[in-house]
């Protein structure tokens, strides 16, 4: 294993942790770069205050909540308001959606219960859970973390829900110049794989190659060259989304799990 990844050069898209995934790496064999497809996320108050103050005046059918820290923010900015009895009460006359337990975990604290969770910690497995459920002309709150949730929108809007987004996080992209660097690196042959710790750098990527029109040729390369690889089962299903079907993700969501993982695979291949 400690040759495991001999000759391969290794492209992560992360902006933390990249010295320890870079020693890991070069431990095994291998060569690594950072192109940091993360961007910036950053709190958005005073962009998400009047939607906020819209759903605290007027309420909603069904609430769902894709992070945790997404709904304390949202109940902070509520306090600061003068508005968060008002915004509690709003929830508990809602149908309540969670994905992730630590969306779960935050309203529990104010006994309030989703009548709808994942299965897994996804969007589709939160989807899955909703299928049944009537959205029809149902005024749907979505709450969302610096990025769109294309599959949730799109499920929402066959069901027919009015739906509105309370975005408490918004997403600056990244260095434009950096990800056109590695879409070059990448289709020129020159990356054995990329490392995704998160959804948004997925999308950043990928949003950047459907716009200069080099989408297609970006999945085939996922499939015939670089492996792609995610921390994590959120972060392979934003791959998955997009069209990459070869992923190698650990059974433990951790960057180092994710790097011996990589190894393993191409041991094995």
């Amino acid at each position: 294993m400690g040759n495991a990844l001999a000759g391969k050069h290794i492209v992560l898209g992360a902006s933390r942790k990249t010295e320890e995934m870079t020693i890991l790496i070069e431990k095994q064999g291998g060569t690594a770069a950072v192109r940091s497809l993360q961007g910036t996320v950053y709190k958005a108050d005073e962009e998400v205050k009047r939607d906020l103050e819209d759903f605290v005046e007027s309420g909603a059918d069904w609430v769902i909540f894709t992070t945790g820290i997404g709904f304390q923010t949202l109940l902070e900015l509520a306090e600061s308001l003068g508005k968060k009895e008002v915004f509690i009460k709003q929830l508990r006359n809602a149908k309540i959606a969670t994905r992730g337990y630590k969306s779960a975990a935050a309203l529990k604290k104010f006994e309030l219960k989703s009548v709808a969770s994942d299965d897994d910690g996804t969007t589709q497995g939160l989807i899955r859970q909703l299928k049944d459920f009537d959205f029809l002309g149902k005024k749907t709150v979505v709450q969302l973390h610096g990025e769109k949730a294309p599959a949730l929108m799109n499920f929402l809007a066959t069901k027919g829900a009015v739906t509105t987004q309370l975005l408490p996080y918004q997403h600056i992209p990244p260095v434009r110049e950096t990800v056109e660097v590695l879409c070059h690196e990448i289709l020129t042959g020159k990356v054995d794989a990329v490392c995704f710790t998160t959804a948004i750098q997925v999308h950043s990527l990928f949003s950047y190659a459907q716009e200069i029109g080099i989408g297609y040729e970006l999945i085939t390369a996922f499939k015939d060259k670089t492996v792609a690889t995610a921390v994590g089962k959120v972060t392979a299903e934003a791959l998955r989304d997009v069209g990459v079907e070869r992923i190698v993700v650990p059974e433990h969501e951790r960057m180092g799990a994710m790097i011996v993982e990589l190894a393993n695979f191409f041991v094995a291949k």
